[in-house]
């Protein structure tokens, strides 16, 4: 499997999926958002936070200034917004390589400022198709992100989600 999409009819069921994406990671994995402004990659990644564990007291929003915040969970999680990043130099200040290659769980949102699109990790585009609902499309780069797809589409069809959910690229 190359890639696969789902349909997601609203930010609550967006939150969903980054649930069960959350629940399914059980080592480091490097999770690359993206998607326009207001597309849902905050929302997906609270969802991921919350299977990860996240206490539900503690806010998950995006780090647009601070550029990282890190929560505690099963696996520790840093989620990255490089939106407002002005030069990839600056990701080697942050020491990027050793959260994105680490021992926790990476999401990083706006990952084109990267300059890097063949960075391994799974690609996820978050596409606007109307005014609730969005596609998401999972990209898996690497062996074990392929794997972690074919178990997610399997928990989504297993939960009746199948008629929302199509298959790429077998």
């Amino acid at each position: 499997m190359s890639s696969w999409s789902v349909v997601s009819g609203g930010e609550a069921q967006t939150l969903e999926f980054g649930i069960k994406l959350g629940r399914l990671l059980q080592q480091p994995t490097l999770v690359l958002l993206q998607g326009d402004l207001g597309a849902g990659k905050t929302v997906f990644a609270r969802g991921i936070a919350r299977g990860l564990g996240v206490d539900p007291q503690i806010p998950i929003t995006s780090p647009t200034f601070t550029l990282m915040n890190h929560y505690r969970a099963r696996l520790d999680l840093y989620h990255f917004d490089l939106y407002r990043l002005s030069a990839p130099d600056e990701l080697v200040e942050l020491g990027f390589d050793d959260y994105a290659y680490g021992s926790g769980v990476t999401l990083v949102e706006w990952p084109e400022k990267l300059d890097n699109p063949d960075t391994p990790g799974l690609w996820v585009n978050l596409k606007r198709i109307g005014d609730d609902s969005r596609e998401i499309f999972f990209s898996p780069q690497g062996e074990t992100n392929r794997e972690l797809i074919i178990m997610l589409q399997g928990i989504c069809t297993s939960n009746q989600d199948s008629d929302l959910s199509k298959a790429e690229g077998m």
